[in-house]
């Protein structure tokens, strides 16, 4: 039998295969990466009750209920009590240099898009999208979408292949936008639930960058871990897919180069891989069988007689009246 030559086709077929291949090995970056997702898990309920008892010292639970109490007398203009998941924290430093300020302040968001350590204003938005893709990524993977958009575009400008899969992200995830201005934000689904865990009441509608909570130092620095191990997540995430993206680019030229068929099932083969020539012949490039014969068959077949006259129509339901009642 002569041998079967490569094509664009079956180089694309071979890529996907070692790409799944690839991020299911238990890799160093792998690991990296679910320690870091599992750090996330533990430092988030125990700074968020730290905020919990800090935003508590500037509105005390008893003020928050007469305001409410207040608000079911007198109605909307008492209507000052609101949920936030995102604060202004502060400290003063004891002996700031010349150069310094007095007092540091740090905006702190426990929602599932807030920023991340090191997130430049303009980086906010996309560095909230960095983290939640990275610690959703299983459940984004499930809908069959591409949680790694982010980590394989990093660097590179806005297009339109970028732009599809962020909003076929946001929008699996229930991400509407967080308002600036107040904390009532349109989310739904997988974002909302993840919020609602991580509100505090406060006194005052305003937006946060309005009012700065006093916090101690040591409050403050343990704000900085949670914030940092969010940013963790993510370089670790990225470091993870970088290495992912090196291995298939090294395939892409080998592949390139490779004349024969059987000298990509061997390249596979020596890889680790599982990979069957017969099977990379009978599938495209999803994976999805369409040269099996019985399949092929079925499909021509029903690419024809494809009209239904109304007499058919009627036979076909009194048939399945008839068979539902048996």
């Amino acid at each position: 039998m002569s041998k079967i030559r490569m094509n664009t086709e079956l180089r694309t077929k071979i890529l996907n295969r070692y790409r799944e291949s690839a991020e299911q090995e238990n890799t160093q970056e792998l690991e990296s990466y679910k320690q870091a997702r599992e750090q996330v898990d533990l430092i988030y309920p125990s700074t968020f009750e730290l905020a919990r008892q800090v935003v508590e010292r500037s509105y005390p639970s008893e003020d928050v209920a007469t305001c409410r109490t207040l608000k079911q007398k007198y109605g909307e203009p008492l209507d000052v009590v609101a949920k936030d998941k995102c604060f202004h924290f502060s400290y003063a430093r004891e002996n700031p240099s010349e150069d310094e300020d007095k007092t540091v302040t740090e905006h702190f968001d426990f929602g599932l898009y807030g920023e991340v350590d090191g997130a430049s204003y303009n980086d906010e938005r996309e560095s909230g999208k960095k983290f939640a893709y990275a610690y959703y990524r299983d459940e984004l993977k499930a809908k069959d979408l591409d949680a790694d958009i982010l980590a394989k575009q990093n660097g590179k400008d806005d297009n339109p292949h970028k732009t599809k899969h962020i909003d076929l992200n946001d929008k699996a995830l229930g991400y509407s936008g967080y308002s600036r201005y107040n904390a009532h934000d349109n989310n739904v689904g997988i974002a909302k639930n993840f919020d609602k865990q991580y509100e505090l009441d406060i006194i005052g509608t305003s937006h946060c960058r309005s009012r700065t909570i006093a916090c101690t130092q040591e409050e403050f620095l343990i704000f900085k871990m949670f914030k940092q191990a969010k940013g963790q997540l993510i370089v670790c995430h990225q470091k993870w897919i970088d290495s992912i993206t090196k291995q298939c680019d090294a395939m892409k030229t080998g592949l390139k180069a490779y004349r024969y068929l059987s000298e990509g099932v061997e390249l596979m083969t020596e890889l680790g891989v599982a990979c069957d020539e017969a099977e990379l012949i009978r599938t495209n490039s999803t994976g999805l069988v369409i040269y099996n014969p019985v399949n092929l068959a079925s499909m021509i077949k029903s690419m024809k007689n494809t009209t239904i006259t109304r007499e058919q129509k009627i036979a076909l339901r009194k048939a399945y009246e008839q068979k539902s009642m048996n």
